[in-house]
């Protein structure tokens, strides 16, 4: 069963301290480096995932969904808040697998446990993406690079056969 993240982008924006001197100032930059974030947690998760921010006060904008190293990025129309947009998904998402919403909006996450949904607050999310970051960085460094050739995988017969042929060409 697929596994969905909707992410309420300025609501973890302005909920992780790493934003913090971005939230006033920039951000554009605090978008982009919140996308980034999660689509080098992407591959490591499995889940497919949507981050959603508000364009609701823009003047005219129209919805735009752009898809950024397999992530999702949506913004949503003029008029329309992240949080309609997300409970519309949620809604859509449910039938196809299991949905997780990060956000820390109180009536927000009444909404998505009323649609099935389950909710990670802004530190659950933080704390699932520096894990999967830390448990991948660690098992690639514990390994050898010599580890992944095929001929140290190979049953020892079969490698000893095999090095016997090589021998016998020359």
């Amino acid at each position: 069963m697929k596994e969905f993240l909707v992410v309420d982008g300025y609501n973890i924006i302005f909920a992780w301290p790493e934003f913090e001197k971005h939230r006033d100032n920039d951000l554009e930059y605090a978008r982009h480096k919140l996308v980034s974030v999660l689509a080098n947690y992407h591959p490591l998760s499995g889940q497919k995932i949507f981050v959603v921010f508000d364009a609701h006060q823009v003047k005219h904008s129209t919805e735009r969904v752009e898809k950024i190293e397999g992530v999702e990025v949506i913004y949503t129309q003029q008029g329309e808040t992240a949080d309609t947009f997300i409970e519309s998904l949620v809604g859509r998402l449910f039938d196809e697998g299991t949905v997780y919403v990060a956000t820390s909006d109180w009536a927000e996450q009444g909404i998505i446990f009323g649609r099935g949904a389950y909710r990670i607050t802004p530190g659950e999310l933080r704390e699932q993406i520096n894990r999967l970051k830390h448990d991948s960085e660690k098992h690639y460094t514990q390994r050898s690079p010599s580890e992944g050739y095929l001929e140290n995988r190979l049953v020892v017969g079969v490698r000893s056969e095999l090095e016997r042929i090589r021998r016998k060409k020359k």
